[in-house]
């Protein structure tokens, strides 16, 4: 197989119109006839993975998160797991054109590091929007029948998220098989979630994320998280997963 058709593979195995928007490989990757999810602008020309533009200004987040935080982060950070992510696929590709496997290992790695890097970014930026978004919809029903109530349900993704072990992210996610709403960590970006399942909203706890505003209070970061989440964007990706309407 040649790069550009393992890239039609990857975006078809989590779910994309034109952009990768479930968490990547390594990691819990759409379900095969799950619905399309789509953030525009998180893919290029040519095939290329490319960081989608923030869809708020640098700093719309304030005073939650500064302007050189968003700027950074963005800017840079999430730069470099697009350039990761495309430079694997290319030693890939030249691998298979050279028939050395050789660093395969090494490079399976790289991928779904920088590909779940790529994808969780792309889904965090989302994930939040100034003043907050209340959460409701048919996900707040799904969410009331799989914890017993909206408050368990945000303390239980508080602290999962608070508590992930060294860099990871706390993840929202739609688990398609038994058609339930979870609450999972992800430590290195593809570590400790479930196959299969769809992230519907996340939250960054790389330092990167937060230091430069709360330094090592990962906690006041993840409160503050709480008031800008944006459930409305996460309502709207259980309805494209469930394909509801």
């Amino acid at each position: 197989m040649d790069g550009s058709l393992d890239r039609r593979g990857f975006l078809r195995g989590v779910g994309v119109g034109t952009v990768a928007t479930a968490v990547g490989m390594g990691t819990a990757c759409a379900a095969p006839g799950a619905g399309a999810i789509t953030i525009a602008g998180a893919t290029g020309e040519g095939g290329q993975y490319a960081r989608p533009p923030l869809p708020y200004a640098e700093d719309a987040l304030e005073p939650f998160l500064g302007r050189q935080t968003l700027a950074l982060h963005h800017g840079k950070h999430h730069q470099g797991y697009v350039n990761g992510l495309n430079a694997t696929l290319e030693k890939l590709a030249e691998a298979r054109r050279a028939g050395d496997y050789g660093a395969v290992k090494d490079l399976s790695r790289d991928l779904a590091f920088h590909g779940s890097g790529h994808v969780l970014h792309t889904i965090y930026w989302h994930s939040m929007i100034p003043g907050g978004a209340p959460l409701g919809g048919k996900l707040a029903g799904a969410v009331k029948e799989d914890f017993g109530s909206v408050d368990a349900f945000l303390a239980q993704f508080a602290a999962a998220t608070k508590s992930v072990e060294a860099s990871g992210w706390g993840v929202v996610a739609y688990e398609p098989i038994g058609g339930k709403v979870l609450v999972l960590q992800a430590e290195k970006h593809q570590n400790l979630t479930i196959w299969g399942a769809v992230p519907l909203l996340v939250c960054d706890v790389w330092e990167h994320a937060y230091y430069l505003d709360y330094q090592n209070r990962r906690g006041d970061y993840v409160n503050g998280f709480m008031g800008v989440a944006n459930w409305d964007f996460a309502n709207r990706r259980y309805l494209e997963a469930t394909r509801q309407s």
